[in-house]
């Protein structure tokens, strides 16, 4: 006899993740009462009237009225029952295009919580912080090695951070040629920083539209390109999950012209161990060590995206490089082009550990088939559900793949409603209204942690939805009905934000 009863199975993957008790949680300024507090501390010793004065008056905070007076048990289980809320990495699949919000391998934090690395501080000298140098120098190196560089910096916190760094290296290089450039051409398909990157150094964004088959289009970079182009910004694959065949084609156009090529790394997740983005033609590309090398990613983070840049920009790199002498390991402050520091002391390390780890367990065999496996992934919810949605550019897609609300909206549900919707179903929704070039965009990326399964309970119940829209979309449009918090009036909350919480005592 079969353990498993299909009937059951298929009833459990229907109600996934929703069949559960919340119990219902007050504000914590609305418990406790006067008088409770959560900790102890010794009786004063100390004559405060004798150090009364001795503090500028600017220093000394006001008293703050309202806040909550709960003890320990109570401040213990308000958080606890909040966290039970959430949801995480470690509790379900977040099908989220364009950030990669792949699982966590627990090894990689065991790693980082090691004593030499998590007790190390910054200001030990060298010779007592030569096992953390060696990992940031291999680091680097294998960085450089899996996207075809020359050289790294680790420092950058994010994406957007190592954008930022690129465009300040640029820059540089530029006023030391005393050269007047000033113009970035930015494709429709790229991430939506790169624009405040440019502004950010006092660049100007020129938008470039993609061409009808979604990537960039070879005689609009021609037509656009000329003495006064500083660099081009791809992201490659583009934000529709296209891979940028023209890349090649494009970076010898805007070489002859003397400019750069900038690649925007956060969805290397598709070509990581399969395709060696430095062989490209490009000169800078930032990583995302919490998109494709498996580090924590959101939560306010800390995140990390070092820049690698060709040998002829190393100089410009921030300061200082890890560099191995002989069989010691050196911070070099020397390089006198250098944009400066980026980020205080070395970038956040213990991410660098994190990233460090899985690059070694995984293997260069492992990260290749990573990739592939993203891929094959997407393509398979693409071709499954492309049935049921608007599929505005229907082609092999890499690490993810992009459906609108167009069969929907006849029904008048919108792309919001289907996102809202799939919470009932026990999933996060997936990037919505994003890329900007898609009308309605529901931007999927699966990652290649999700088995199989897991996609396929996904894909019921998108394909459930799709159903739902025609059939009946007044109850559809109420979602989400079975989560803790239900359907929220998001203009009113943006409107009237209630910032502070305060009741009389």
């Amino acid at each position: 006899m079969n353990c498993i009863d299909t009937p059951m199975t298929e009833k459990i993957m229907n109600d996934f993740g929703i069949k559960t008790l919340a119990i219902n949680e007050p504000l914590i300024f609305e418990q406790g009462s006067a008088g409770r507090t959560a900790f102890s501390l010794p009786e004063e010793t100390i004559d405060l009237g004798k150090i009364d004065g001795s503090l500028p008056d600017d220093l000394i905070r006001d008293s703050i009225d309202c806040l909550p007076e709960i003890s320990e048990v109570e401040l213990i289980r308000h958080f606890t029952r909040m966290s039970q809320w959430n949801y995480g990495v470690d509790t379900g699949f977040y099908p989220l295009g364009s950030c990669t919000m792949k699982y966590n391998p627990k090894l990689n934090e065991e790693a980082a919580s090691l004593p030499g690395f998590a007790r190390s501080h910054p200001y030990q000298p060298e010779s007592l912080s030569q096992g953390s140098m060696r990992l940031l120098w291999e680091l680097e190196q294998y960085l450089c090695e899996i996207a075809g560089m020359d050289r790294c910096t680790l420092q950058p916190a994010a994406g957007a951070h190592g954008e930022l760094c690129a465009m300040m290296m640029m820059r540089a290089k530029l006023a030391e040629k005393k050269s007047p450039r000033h113009k970035v051409l930015i494709p429709d398909t790229a991430h939506g920083t790169n624009p405040a990157s440019v502004a950010m150094c006092g660049f100007k964004a020129v938008p470039l539209k993609s061409n009808r088959e979604g990537i960039i289009d070879i005689d609009s970079v021609k037509s656009l390109m000329d003495e006064d182009v500083v660099a081009i910004m791809a992201t490659n694959p583009n934000t529709l999950g296209l891979f940028e065949k023209n890349i090649v084609a494009v970076s010898d156009i805007v070489h002859k012209k003397g400019g750069y090529v900038y690649c925007d790394g956060a969805n290397m997740n598709a070509l990581m161990g399969k395709v060696k983005v430095g062989e490209l033609g490009v000169d800078l590309v930032h990583l995302n060590l919490h998109k494709t090398f498996s580090t924590p990613h959101g939560g306010g983070g800390p995140g990390a995206g070092p820049l690698l840049v060709k040998q002829s920009l190393a100089p410009y790199l921030p300061v200082p490089v890890v560099e191995k002498n002989n069989e010691r390991f050196v911070f070099n402050y020397d390089l006198p082009q250098s944009i400066g520091k980026l980020k205080s002391f070395y970038g956040n390390f213990l991410i660098c550990v994190r990233a460090y780890t899985y690059i070694l367990s995984m293997g260069a065999e492992g990260l290749r088939k990573a990739s592939e496996t993203a891929v094959v992934n997407a393509n398979y919810i693409r071709s499954k559900l492309k049935k049921y949605y608007h599929l505005p550019y229907d082609d092999s897609c890499m690490h993810e793949c992009v459906f609108t609300d167009k069969k929907q909206k006849q029904h008048g549900v919108s792309t919001l409603d289907i996102a809202k919707r799939l919470i009932d179903h026990g999933f996060h929704p997936p990037t919505v209204y994003f890329p900007l070039v898609v009308d309605g965009a529901l931007m999927i990326e699966p990652t290649e942690t999700e088995s199989k399964e897991s996609i396929d309970r996904f894909i019921n119940a998108m394909i459930n939805i799709a159903k739902e829209a025609k059939e009946n979309p007044e109850e559809l449009k109420r979602s989400p009905q079975k989560s803790k918090i239900t359907r929220v009036d998001e203009v009113t909350a943006a409107r009237n934000p209630i910032l502070k919480w305060c009741t009389s005592k």
